[in-house]
């Protein structure tokens, strides 16, 4: 009984250190605006603040996951949740971009040690219908810790300062730490011969950091040809303005380094090493189909959660409490979702409560680009918001049971880290098409309504040209904050105000036009992957059929 109790305790303790690095994964979503005013921040360094951890973060899961099988899975992530918090409180002292993403990139290493040991404690600690119930409260807990980031965020900006929003993680992080300590036993797997795959981690690592670069900075350096507006550097060397990208070199690198890493685990597995990750896992087709849906899923599951909070403060001027509160729909109906789904275990398959989550993501992220408009207000979002959050409670809690299910027990640490990377690689690639979307729709719809107002068409085109590029790249590259302040900057400059406020109005609406488009993208990101759920499936429940059969 005993030890019945000791397993549940420490699996609150697991809950809360995934918490802590999902909750700083989002926190920063209401906190921008305040970071971007503080630190003076351009749209690139805000996307970088945010990609940096994930693009770190999604570099290394597949490493820690399977390294941790072999030096102690609770040793790893006690190690990562000190990384981590210190790493938070650096982030919290920072005083310009550089260090706030030099902090970022370091709470990307320690929360890769999180996640994937997390996961792998809960299949080491429970087994048969437990873990099915374990599984549920950790992918749950991830679904609300989506949406009380911002909320959790808001608040601390707003009571306090955004400075709060990393150094409270460190009187949490001491508390999550000491639990694990003392309530989570160490759990280790038995290896081959052969060491550490090294070479393995060090491909991996290259494979995903280059990839998710390419599509972070394609809009920024270029796609194919060279920016010259924008010149990649590091240190003394710059890229050529002439000629091809950084951006598909960045990609081709990837590529290669692909082939590379699957030639060189078949290499070691027939050579009966260890291996940092044991392509036999695809296939299992549970596994397979699983993450190729996770990764879809991802991909639209949390892309547009970046884009609403700077709508909801530059746009329709709420505060950063305000703007939090609005996404704790998304919270209640993630967290009323994650009930249900524990009220009909095994009433309800895995499989079909995913594809029923997905759904409701698909309507809540349609809902939200179709209604969501600045005459409706936080209104027009909040119940498609919670329609968007009862999906993510519903599919997230499932989707791993489902992908893990028919994984054998000496392969749950790669098939951990491999799921998880699939996941936050889908989440990284995401967030980089999404807000390339956000931005250049924002661009393009700026401009045009900018053209329209009276007092700007009024004038010579060269003028024209200058006021609206000169208004929309100070929009775009402040990643909107500048919106709340163009009214009063053109009456500043002599401008009527009934023509101020034409101004404000169309720069208002172009960014809502961008966040329109993010959403529809997310949607159909959201679409693909309730395709892809149909190919899901699981050995088990095939062979039950035959039986009964």
């Amino acid at each position: 009984m005993q030890k019945t109790r000791n397993r549940w305790i420490g699996l609150v303790f697991i809950s809360l250190a995934i918490s802590l690095v999902i909750i700083d994964g989002t926190i920063v979503n209401t906190i921008f605006p305040s970071i971007i005013e503080d630190l003076g921040l351009t749209s690139t360094e805000v996307q970088w603040v945010q990609e940096s951890y994930v693009l770190v973060f999604a570099s290394l899961l597949l490493v820690w996951g399977s390294l941790a099988d072999r030096i102690g899975r609770r040793k790893v992530l006690v190690i990562g949740l000190v990384i981590f918090v210190l790493a938070s409180v650096w982030a919290g002292f920072s005083q310009d971009a550089a260090q706030m993403i030099m902090a970022r990139v370091a709470q990307g290493v320690g929360g890769a040690m999180v996640l994937p040991t997390t996961l792998s404690l809960v299949n080491a600690n429970f087994q048969g219908r437990e873990r099915g119930i374990a599984f549920a409260v950790w992918g749950s807990t991830i679904g609300g810790m989506v949406a009380v980031g911002p909320v959790l965020g808001g608040w601390l900006a707003t009571d306090f300062d955004w400075r709060w929003a990393f150094n409270v993680n460190l009187p949490l992080g001491l508390i999550v730490i000491a639990g694990l300590l003392f309530w989570i036993r160490e759990s280790k797997q038995e290896h081959r011969e052969g060491g550490i795959d090294y070479v393995g981690a060090a491909i991996s690592v290259v494979m995903f950091a280059t990839l998710v670069f390419g599509l972070i900075e394609g809009r920024v350096y270029g796609w194919w040809q060279a920016s010259t507006a924008n010149v990649f550097t590091i240190g003394d060397f710059s890229w050529p303005t002439e000629g091809l990208s950084i951006i598909p070199v960045s990609l081709g690198i990837s590529l290669v380094f692909f082939v590379l890493f699957a030639l060189w685990e078949k290499a070691r597995e027939r050579a009966h090493k260890n291996v940092l990750l044991d392509l036999d896992l695809f296939k299992i087709g549970s596994f397979r189909n699983g993450s190729i849906a996770a990764l879809i899923i991802s991909m639209g599951e949390f892309g547009l959660l970046f884009a609403i909070p700077l709508w909801l403060q530059n746009v329709l001027g709420l505060s950063a409490i305000s703007s939090g509160l609005v996404l704790l729909w998304l919270a209640g109906g993630s967290f009323l979702a994650s009930g249900i789904g524990g009220a009909m275990s095994g009433k309800l398959s895995a499989t079909n409560a995913v594809r029923i989550g997905v759904a409701l993501e698909l309507i809540g992220i349609a809902g939200i680009a179709l209604f969501g408009t600045i005459e409706g207000g936080w209104l027009s979002v909040a119940a498609w918001l919670m329609i968007y959050g009862m999906g993510i409670g519903l599919a997230t809690a499932q989707l791993t049971g489902v992908i893990m299910v028919d994984v054998p027990n000496e392969k749950i640490g790669q098939a951990s880290g491999s799921q998880s990377t699939v996941r936050q690689i889908g989440s990284a690639l995401g967030i980089a098409v999404l807000g390339t979307i956000l931005f250049t729709s924002t661009q393009v719809a700026s401009e045009q309504n900018l053209r329209e107002v009276p007092l700007i068409a009024s004038i010579d085109a060269a003028a024209q040209t200058e006021l609206v590029e000169g208004l929309t790249n100070q929009v775009v590259d402040s990643a909107g904050a500048a919106l709340p302040y163009v009214e009063a900057g053109m009456i500043q400059a002599g401008l009527p105000p009934q023509a101020a406020a034409d101004i404000q109005a169309a720069a208002n609406q172009g960014f809502t036009t961008g966040v329109q488009a993010t959403g529809w993208a997310a949607a159909g990101f959201m679409a693909l992957g309730f395709a892809s759920t149909f190919a899901m499936g699981t050995k088990r429940r095939k062979e039950s059929t035959e039986t009964k059969s």
